[in-house]
């Protein structure tokens, strides 16, 4: 299997930003790593090997994201507009640096945004603010509100609130969406989630789904036993949902 690793100094972070790529053809997957995963998460969880049978036959092409999550939702001593600014500056990164290097390594028209726990809230928002980007979107065991508190999980803008965070919580903005053109590229897109029964955010994934059926957005929202919310149910989830 081929595995290729790139580093460069982003223009938008300003600091080396790190990612792995396996395969070498197919379509291309976009990984957001959880909340205290790096660049080399993916690979270390199992998930590279769960799926290497279509690496290798070259129907999916994995590049796997490093995060700022301590420079920005989990920068506890940021004020959280400074949280939320450095997420967009994450965001345009994506965009403005690794989209373009994807494209460069492998012209392939698809794309696909991917992500676990807290990078299955990046890999949605990023899928929903831009759908005419992505052909698919995988998440698993995903919360779609940072506003929320559940369980030990607090708000992560300690109550703060403006048109950014809006913007940035697709169970916030994409009720209120009414634009032809994105609602368009929404519903042409293959969307996939997977949730455990007893994860605490499976109210917020009940909720998301209810959102996009009222916006005629066609998606799959599978339901596993359990709290199914590590890597046995995500190498599982992935060899089925990728």
């Amino acid at each position: 299997m081929n595995r290729e690793y790139h580093c460069w100094r982003s223009e938008h972070l300003q600091r080396d930003m790190e990612l792995l790529v396996f395969g070498h053809a197919g379509a291309k997957v976009l990984v957001f790593p959880t909340r205290d995963g790096r660049f080399y998460e993916y690979e270390a969880l199992g998930m590279v090997n769960a799926l290497r049978h279509k690496i290798e036959q070259g129907h999916l092409q994995i590049y796997c994201l490093d995060a700022v999550y301590n420079e920005s939702f989990y920068c506890w001593w940021a004020h959280p507009s400074g949280r939320i600014k450095r997420h967009i500056e994450f965001e345009q990164y994506v965009l403005n640096e690794v989209l373009p290097f994807m494209q460069q390594q492998n012209p392939h028209d698809c794309l696909i945004a991917h992500g676990l726990s807290l990078g299955a809230f990046h890999a949605a928002n990023i899928a929903f603010r831009h759908p005419g980007l992505f052909k698919k979107l995988a998440v698993f065991s995903g919360r779609y509100d940072l506003t929320l508190c559940v369980e030990s999980f607090h708000d992560l803008m300690d109550g703060f609130y403006n048109d950014d965070v809006y913007f940035h919580t697709p169970s916030h903005f994409l009720p209120n969406l009414y634009c032809d053109n994105l609602l368009s590229a929404l519903r042409k897109m293959d969307i996939v989630f997977a949730i455990g029964r007893e994860d605490p955010f499976l109210a917020n994934n009940l909720h998301l789904s209810d959102v996009l059926w009222k916006k005629n957005i066609h998606h799959q929202l599978h339901i596993w036993d359990d709290r199914a919310h590590s890597g046995y149910y995500w190498r599982r989830m992935a060899k089925l949902y990728l």
